[in-house]
């Protein structure tokens, strides 16, 4: 589903100077692009992969002013309205470090030979959620595979069952949250103990249609162009059952890059997430970060939060570079 951009696979730029990089191309990155470059910032933005997580989508449904939409399409309509503006957008890369190398300039260096200098940083690169890495699980992503309870659970309304695999908070609030569009939840964990809040787990096990299958694992998510069945083994006693859902919700939780973050400087919770103020700063003067990567509203990681947090992280990165008295207006050629 990532949306493949052509520019990406040319020339890598080197040596150029921009005043804002944008590390990340979901929907936090995206709106910061937006914004930095109607601010008339000079923006390179680069990502692995342009549209985040929502490539492990199929539907978004919650974002202001469309009623329902491709995950697909959205992404595609994230970039037109970026695009529009004229930033430099490379894919295909990854950000490896980046270094304070003046009171002006950062120098940013990456794969395929990537080495740049901005004198603002926007750190936008998302959380990689855990997968169960089981047979059927990437190929049914977004067609019944799903890792964002919340983002998701409203499209199976009507719906016969679904699972869900975890034994955290996202987990019980997704399986409570489900309960009332499905007629079944099966809630399987590999073990007995949950790290749930006690308020959630009481109020799950409060709930008629949600089962509770413990100390099992997902052996293989099965189906045909959507999901239709998940295997289950029990850890204790090898036995093997297969439950016919529509669904399956993975909320194991999520893998920030905690020691990389480390080693560019930035200061992260316990977690693992980057530190921000209320306007998206980090430790590091000139560096900003939005998103999924940052420590701000845990637990409730929404495509309009990410796109919020972006547009803030934009204007804040353009009131440094005035306040320092680096900005100066950049008004790229149109491209036709």
């Amino acid at each position: 589903m990532a949306l493949r951009i052509g520019r990406a696979f040319g020339k890598i730029p080197r040596g150029e100077h921009y005043d804002v990089a944008i590390i990340g191309g979901g929907p936090a990155g995206l709106s910061a692009t937006i914004y930095t470059s109607r601010f008339l910032m000079k923006t390179i933005v680069i990502a692995e992969e342009i549209g985040g997580q929502l490539n492990l989508t199929d539907w978004v449904d919650d974002y202001p002013g469309l009623k329902k939409i491709q995950a697909s399409a959205l992404v595609r309509s994230f970039h037109s309205h970026a695009q529009m503006f004229h930033p430099t957008i490379i894919e295909r890369v990854r950000v490896t470090r980046f270094e304070r190398i003046s009171d002006k300039e950062f120098k940013i260096t990456g794969t395929r030979g990537l080495e740049i200098y901005a004198k603002a940083i926007i750190m936008a690169v998302g959380s990689k959620r855990r997968k169960l890495n089981v047979p059927g699980e990437k190929e049914f992503a977004g067609r019944g595979v799903s890792y964002c309870s919340v983002c998701d659970a409203p499209l199976y309304r009507g719906k016969d069952a679904v699972v869900v695999v975890g034994g955290g908070d996202a987990a019980f609030e997704g399986a409570i949250l489900l309960s009332g569009y499905v007629k079944k939840v099966y809630l399987v964990h590999r073990r007995d103990q949950f790290r749930a809040k006690p308020f959630f787990v009481e109020e799950a096990k409060k709930i008629p249609n949600i089962e509770f299958i413990l100390n099992s694992v997902v052996k293989e998510i099965k189906g045909d162009t959507q999901v239709r069945s998940v295997v289950i083994q029990n850890k204790l006693t090898g036995e093997v059952k297969e439950l016919k859902v529509d669904g399956i919700f993975i909320e194991i939780g999520f893998e920030p890059p905690k020691e990389w973050y480390h080693e560019l400087g930035l200061e992260t919770d316990e977690s693992g997430y980057i530190k921000v103020d209320e306007w998206m700063r980090t430790n590091i003067p000139g560096v900003f970060a939005a998103g999924d990567c940052t420590s701000m509203w845990p637990g409730f990681r929404q495509v309009v939060t990410a796109s919020a947090m972006g547009a803030v992280a934009a204007y804040s990165a353009y009131n440094y570079l005035a306040e320092k008295g680096f900005y100066k207006p950049y008004r790229p050629e149109s491209k036709k």
